[in-house]
């Protein structure tokens, strides 16, 4: 179980896929399911499920494996999963939405919001901007990579606290790195600010804004999963019995990693994000896809960074998709949306730490993206 824990939410890597005659030669629909179905095959996998949403709308969901290994009972279609850091781009979308507002601008200091808090050796917040959280360049420590092996309700703070006991990676804008730290003082920016729980602003400001059915963030002590789900497992290593994790306690991912939601929840959010107006100004968009990082090492080649946002090309032309991609104990999460209205996302029911494994799951989003 530590080791669900000890790995940092959201960390994934991205892959290529050549498109090939053969696929090409089969219906699209079924290019998905096979690609889900290899899943099973090759990393030993209990299920995989994949949402799929074209130019003109239409959409599609998938499935294979079981939902319950225990008892062999159907993978619920389009199933609530943990999504890990795709929370990152919710909490992302707030304090930009709060910067259209004037209430949060991106240059200031994170000491403007919350004075005082964030000091260690080498980490002062009179000098990290709120840029620089969102875009991952702070410098901070990850706080996940040292929470051990407890599994427990943890507050904001305490995992920023966590953080600062260890010292400064780099100065602050002298380097790209993935921190959950920098989203929890995102989250907490957006709470002073508001003066509302994020949970709160996220339901109003993203969830019913545009409609998300099947999307929510867990209220405190709630390790349960509301609606139909697939179970999440845990896995020691290769062929080692498989343990059941849907039930835990994700306050250690809070606004870096906390949501729950379904494939289509998840292409319903970044096809809106993409649109001007939907989610976010003009200008407050252009903010969040400007600037990009280069992120090849956490997120895999051609990969880059914006604010909460990742751009990946794809294999088949000159298109990119964006998104972000999560990992959570029991679940892993890949895809995105282009600019022209299509989307993918694609769910395994167990936590990917071999990065050859991620690229398999990379792969069927591509295809799916790559459908005409």
């Amino acid at each position: 179980m530590s080791a669900t824990i000890a790995v940092a939410v959201g960390v994934i890597a991205m892959g290529a896929l050549a498109p090939s005659a053969a696929s090409a030669a089969v219906r699209p629909d079924d290019t998905v399911q096979r690609g889900l179905n290899a899943l099973l095959h090759s990393d030993g996998l209990p299920a995989a499920l994949a949402g799929v949403k074209d130019r003109d709308g239409r959409t599609r969901s998938y499935t294979a494996g079981v939902g319950d290994v225990a008892t062999g009972a159907k993978v619920p279609e389009d199933g609530q999963v943990r999504i890990g850091s795709n929370t990152k781009s919710f909490t992302a979308v707030l304090v930009l939405q709060l910067v259209g507002e004037g209430k949060i601008r991106l240059d200031d200091p994170v000491d403007t919001y919350l004075p005082g808090l964030v000091r260690g050796e080498g980490i002062d917040g009179s000098r990290i901007t709120v840029r620089h959280l969102l875009q991952q360049t702070s410098g901070l420590p990850n706080y996940s990579n040292y929470l051990g092996e407890e599994v427990r309700y943890f507050a904001p703070r305490e995992l920023v606290d966590i953080a600062l006991r260890h010292k400064a990676r780099f100065d602050p804008g002298k380097k790209w790195e993935y921190s959950n730290t920098n989203y929890v003082l995102a989250g907490l920016i957006v709470e002073k600010v508001t003066k509302h729980s994020l949970a709160k602003e996220m339901d109003r400001r993203i969830i019913k804004r545009i409609g998300l059915r099947h999307t929510y963030f867990p209220a405190p002590g709630d390790a349960t999963i509301k609606g139909p789900h697939p179970k999440g497992y845990y896995r020691d290593s290769a062929g080692a019995p498989l343990t059941d994790v849907t039930e835990i306690d994700p306050s250690w991912g809070w606004s870096a990693g906390q949501l729950i939601s379904t494939n289509s929840d998840v292409n319903r959010f970044f096809s809106a994000l993409l649109t001007p107006g939907r989610l976010l100004p003009a200008a407050q968009l252009a903010e969040m896809r400007g600037n990009t990082l280069p992120a090849d090492d956490t997120f895999g080649p051609g990969a880059r960074y914006g604010l909460g946002l990742v751009s990946k090309p794809l294999p088949c032309g000159d298109d990119i998709y964006w998104g972000h991609g999560g990992s959570f104990p029991g679940y892993e999460t890949r895809g995105g949306a282009t600019d022209d209205g299509r989307a993918a996302n694609v769910a395994v029911t167990m936590q990917l730490n071999d990065e050859a494994a991620r690229k398999r799951v990379d792969r069927v989003v591509e295809t799916a993206l790559c459908r005409r």
